[in-house]
C-alpha cells in the first residue's frame, strides 16, 4: 500500500511512499483540506542524500502508532528542499528563531490558515532518547496546545511572523558607515578568520568563504592571518584529505572531524562544481600542487563516469549509504567507498601496500568503524607505484578497470541497486533529476579548470550541460529550476538565475571568441529583473512576483551557506554584463542591489561572504580588449575582477586597452605595460 508520494517526481519524496502515514506534497490542494478540516500541518522537509532524513523515514515515519496519530490530527505535508529551497528558507530560518539550531530533516508546525510555525525541530526518535521526547508525545503534546492554548498560540505566531519580516525587510543602513575599502577589509578579515584552521568540529569545504579569502589576498591587507597560506592549507585539506576520493574521484559533503580524515560519504554535485573551481583558481594565483591538478582531473573523471545524463546535463547527489550485499535490510555509511586492511592485503603487493601506508592513512584498525578511509599524509605528485595501487582499488569497487570504466549507470532507488547484478561493490543511489543552480556551479568550475589548465574536455562538459538548460528549461517562455527526465519542472528561482548567468559568463571568460554564451546571459538576466527584482527593497526576491503567494514572506538570499548566497552572485554578474555592453543599467541595479545590503554587511560580515565578492568586481571591475592570441594568453592567470572582450580595433603600436568602468586607461604599449595596469586596476579599491 502506497501514498500519495508514489507518483511523485522526486526521489526524496518517493522514498516516503510507503509509510503508513498519509502524506501529500506541498500543494493548493493539500493546504485547503487542512484549512477545512481544521488540522495544524506537518511539514517536513529533507533532501534524498541526508542521512538523519533517512533515518526518520525508517522510524518514526514508518511506525503504525504515530501514523495513526498523525493523519487522525494533523496533515502531513512532505517538501524536498531541492525542489522549493524557498519554503525550506522560511522555515528553517524560524527553526533557527524557535531553538538557536538548525539542520535536516526540518519537521515543523503550521497554523493551517496562514501557514505561520508554532513549533519546529529537527530529528524526532520514535522513544524518547538522546535527550529528545518520544514524536508521538511531541504529537500529542502540541495538538492539545493547538486546540487549548489560542490566545498564547496567536502571540507566538505573531512574533514569528515580526522576527520573518524584520529579517526580510533589513535595516537600511548604519549610522558609522565604513568606506567601501575598510568594508571590503573587514569582509575579507573576516572569511579568511574563518576559513583559518581550527581544532575542533567538522570540517566543511565553505568555498564562499575560501573565494573570498584569495582574492582578497592581492591587497596585501595588513592583517593577523597570513591570508595566502590560510587559502593553500584549505586547498590542501580538500585534495589530500579523506574528503576526496582518493580512487573514484568527487568530494564528499565534508568530514566529521577537524582533521578532514572521515567524511560524510554523500557527493553534492555543487560542493564539486565550488572545489574544481577554487583549485583552479589556486593554480591560476601561482599556488601550482600538484594534488590541486590530480583531484580536479579525478572529479571531472567522477563527474564524466557517474553523474553526467545521456542528455548531458549533471545529477545532483549520490547518497552516503550504500548496501554491501544484495540481502542487507539496511545501507551501512561510508560501505562503497572504505577498505579494511584484509581488503587491502589480499588486493595489493606487500610493496604496493607499504607504500600506501607511507602516503596514506592506512593501518590495521583502520580510522572508521574497524575500515580505513584513505587520506593523503603528504603533498606532492603521486608515484607510479600509487597511481597503481588506487587503480587496483577502482577496479575492485566497479568491477571493471579504469581504462574500459567510461560510464557507471546510476542506481535510481534502493530497489535498483539491491537487484542489479553489479560487477563489484553495489553503488551508493544516486538523485538523477536536474537543477539548474547546482548544475551552474559545476559549468563554472569545468570553465575555469578549462581555461587554467587548457583542457578541452572540461569546456566540452560544461558547454552540453549549459545547452541542455538552454535548450530545455523554459515552459511557457519561462525559466524552470528543475528537470525530471526531459520535463522541466518549478519556475526558476534567484539562485538559479544568478548561477546559470554566472555560469554563462564564466563560458564566456573561458572562451571569449563565443559571443552566444553572453548573447544568452543577457536574455536571460532580462527576465530575472522582470519577475524576481525588489523595486521596493533592491535586491533579487527568491522566487517571482507571480508565483508566492503560498510563502508566509518573500525573502532575499543575502546570506551564503553550503552554496553562494543569489543575490551576491547577482550583483556581480550585473557588473560583469555592465562592463560586456556597456549598458549601464546593469551597474546602476549593482548599486541598488549593495546598497539594499550594506547594512548586513557592515553589521554580520560572517554571513555574507558572496556580497562583498561583489563589492569587490565593483570597486575593480576591469575591462581587457585585445586579440585573440593576447587574451588566450591571459585566461589561465588570476585576474580575479577582470572580464575580456576580443578585438582588432586597436590603437596603432598598442597590444591591449585596459578599461575601468567609465574610463579607459593609456593604450598598452606590450604586454608587460598591459598587465602593468590591469594588476593596478584591480586593486584600485585602496587608492
Amino acid at each position: 500500500m502506497t501514498n500519495r508520494l508514489a507518483e511523485a517526481k522526486s526521489l526524496y519524496l518517493r522514498k516516503h511512499a510507503e509509510n503508513p502515514i498519509d502524506w501529500w506534497p506541498w500543494c493548493d490542494e493539500a493546504l485547503a483540506t487542512a484549512r477545512a478540516q481544521n488540522k495544524p500541518i506537518f511539514l517536513s522537509i529533507g533532501y534524498s542524500s541526508c542521512h538523519w532524513c533517512t533515518v526518520m523515514e525508517g522510524e518514526a515515519f514508518s511506525d503504525i502508532a504515530i501514523a495513526d496519530y498523525m493523519n487522525a490530527n494533523y496533515l502531513p505535508i512532505k517538501v524536498d528542499r531541492e525542489e522549493r529551497p524557498d519554503l525550506d528558507s522560511i522555515y528553517m530560518q524560524a527553526l533557527q528563531m524557535m531553538s538557536g539550531q538548525g539542520g535536516w530533516p526540518l519537521n515543523i508546525f503550521l497554523s493551517p490558515e496562514d501557514l505561520v510555525p508554532f513549533y519546529a525541530g529537527t530529528y524526532f526518535p520514535v522513544d524518547p532518547r538522546y535527550g529528545r521526547p518520544g514524536f508521538l508525545q511531541v504529537l500529542q503534546a502540541l495538538r492539545r496546545y493547538y486546540d487549548t492554548e489560542k490566545a498564547d498560540l496567536q502571540q507566538r505566531k505573531a512574533l514569528i511572523v515580526e522576527s520573518l519580516l524584520t529579517s526580510a525587510v533589513l535595516q537600511d543602513g548604519t549610522t558609522d558607515e565604513l568606506e567601501d575599502h575598510e568594508l571590503l577589509r573587514q569582509g575579507w578579515e573576516t572569511s579568511t578568520g574563518i576559513i583559518t584552521p581550527s581544532h575542533s568540529g567538522n570540517s566543511f569545504p565553505m568555498i564562499p568563504y575560501t573565494e573570498l579569502a584569495l582574492r582578497g589576498t592581492r591587497f596585501n591587507f595588513e592583517s593577523r592571518y597570513d591570508g595566502k597560506q590560510v587559502c593553500t592549507q584549505r586547498g590542501l585539506d580538500l585534495a589530500l584529505g579523506g574528503i576526496y576520493d582518493h580512487v573514484g574521484g568527487g568530494f564528499h559533503r565534508y568530514t566529521v572531524d577537524p582533521t578532514w580524515t572521515v567524511p560524510h560519504f554523500e557527493k553534492m554535485l555543487y560542493d564539486n562544481g565550488q572545489i574544481v573551481e577554487y583549485l583552479a583558481s589556486l593554480w591560476s594565483a601561482g599556488i601550482q600542487e600538484p594534488a590541486f591538478e590530480r583531484a580536479i582531473a579525478g572529479t571531472v573523471q567522477w563527474l564524466k563516469r557517474e553523474m553526467t545524463a545521456p542528455e548531458g546535463y549533471f545529477y545532483a547527489s549520490q547518497d552516503a549509504d550504500s548496501f554491501t550485499q544484495a540481502t542487507a535490510v539496511e545501507p551501512e555509511e561510508g560501505a562503497f567507498y572504505v577498505w579494511s586492511y584484509s581488503e587491502l592485503q589480499q588486493l595489493l603487493t606487500p610493496e604496493e601496500l607499504t607504500e600506501l601506508q607511507q602516503q596514506f592513512t592506512v593501518t590495521s584498525s583502520g580510522n572508521f568503524e574497524g575500515r580505513n578511509v584513505l587520506q593523503r599524509r603528504n603533498s606532492g605528485k603521486l608515484s607510479a607505484t600509487l597511481e597503481t595501487s588506487l587503480s587496483k582499488l577502482l577496479t575492485v569497487r566497479y568491477g571493471v578497470n579504469s581504462e574500459s570504466l567510461e560510464t557507471f549507470p546510476p542506481a535510481r532507488n534502493n530497489q535498483e541497486a539491491k537487484t542489479t547484478n553489479w560487477s563489484g561493490r553495489i553503488p551508493s543511489v544516486t538523485d538523477t533529476k536536474m537543477i539548474v543552480a547546482w548544475n551552474s556551479l559545476m559549468i563554472s568550475g569545468l570553465a575555469k579548470a578549462a581555461g587554467v589548465f587548457q583542457q578541452p574536455l572540461y569546456l566540452e562538459l560544461a558547454a552540453r550541460a549549459a545547452n541542455f538548460i538552454l535548450e530545455n528549461q523554459f515552459a511557457d517562455g519561462r525559466f524552470q529550476r528543475l528537470n525530471y527526465q526531459g520535463e522541466p519542472s518549478v519556475l526558476a528561482q534567484s539562485e538559479d538565475y544568478a548561477l546559470f548567468i554566472k555560469a554563462l559568463l564564466d563560458l564566456q571568460a573561458s572562451n571569449p571568441e563565443h559571443k552566444q554564451w553572453l548573447e544568452k546571459a543577457i536574455a536571460i538576466q532580462d527576465q530575472f529583473n522582470e519577475f524576481l527584482w525588489s523595486v521596493e527593497l533592491g535586491g533579487y526576491n527568491n522566487t517571482s512576483r507571480d508565483s508566492s503567494q503560498d510563502l508566509i514572506v518573500r525573502e532575499r538570499s543575502y546570506a551564503d551557506n553550503a552554496t553562494p548566497s543569489a543575490n551576491g552572485v547577482a550583483i556581480a554578474n550585473l557588473v560583469r554584463l555592465a562592463l560586456l555592453t556597456d549598458n549601464l543599467d546593469y551597474l546602476d541595479l549593482a548599486e541598488l542591489g549593495l546598497k539594499a545590503f550594506k547594512s548586513v554587511m557592515h553589521r554580520a560580515p560572517q554571513a555574507c561572504p558572496s556580497l562583498f565578492t561583489a563589492l569587490d568586481w565593483y570597486r575593480n571591475s576591469t575591462l581587457i580588449r585585445s586579440t585573440t592570441e593576447q587574451i588566450n594568453s591571459l585566461i589561465p592567470k588570476f585576474l580575479p575582477t577582470a572580464v575580456f572582450a576580443i578585438t582588432s580595433d586597436l590603437p596603432e603600436g598598442s597590444v591591449g586597452l585596459v578599461c575601468q568602468g567609465l574610463k579607459c586607461l593609456a593604450p598598452a604599449e606590450n604586454v608587460e605595460h598591459l598587465l602593468q595596469q590591469v594588476e593596478k586596476s584591480q586593486n584600485r579599491a585602496l587608492d
